[in-house]
């Protein structure tokens, strides 16, 4: 798993064997069940999570039914907005398969960075990449039907189609699962004719 975090890091800047050892050295690599709860609602954390294999989502519970905000798959990064507001958070993070984790909380980063000022510099230009990302899936969630957002996802992130319980895709398009088999028929439809 380490070799591909550290060719995920070589897209940003080069690593010396000495920086390679000292991120082994942390710990900071975790094999999670699918199911396991990363963090509850309510719940106060200072852990970011980068996703190595597997899947995770984010999710409220809105009066009794879970509503999926995003899925989080290889080579994503999440720092749940608790973090850096210091608060409990809004909402739940679990893992959708079993799962291999790099997780660190934010005195190890300032450590490394500190240490190893270039990844502070890969650090930025990952929130940059990962906040124009975001914008831009927000934009096109907000302005597009439950169809566009369903062809999207078919377009964009197809694994999620064969990775994702349909309830929970569904919950995701912001729509209800019998919604989803119905637009997934019709699209089959259109497709044939």
């Amino acid at each position: 798993m380490k070799n591909i975090l550290f060719d995920f890091i070589s897209k940003y800047i080069s690593l010396t064997e000495e920086e390679k050892n000292v991120i082994v050295s942390l710990d900071i690599f975790f094999s999670l069940k699918k199911g396991t709860t990363l963090l509850k609602a309510g719940q106060r954390s200072n852990e970011s999570y980068f996703v190595l294999k597997g899947c995770i989502r984010t999710y409220y519970v809105v009066e009794g039914d879970e509503k999926t905000t995003a899925f989080y798959t290889e080579m994503d990064a999440l720092t749940p907005p608790c973090v850096t507001s210091k608060t409990p958070s809004d909402y739940y993070v679990s893992c959708v398969e079993d799962s291999i984790l790099l997780v660190s909380n934010a005195e190890m980063e300032v450590e490394i960075n500190s240490k190893f000022p270039k990844f502070d510099i890969m650090c930025k230009l990952l929130a940059e990449e990962l906040l124009a990302k975001q914008r831009i899936d927000f934009d096109e969630f907000k302005n597009s039907s439950p169809e566009q957002r369903y062809l999207n996802l078919i377009q964009k992130r197809p694994d999620l189609l064969q990775r994702v319980p349909q309830h929970q895709l569904a919950s995701y398009l912001g729509i209800k699962p019998q919604s989803l088999s119905r637009l997934r028929a019709r699209i089959t439809e259109k497709d044939k004719g």
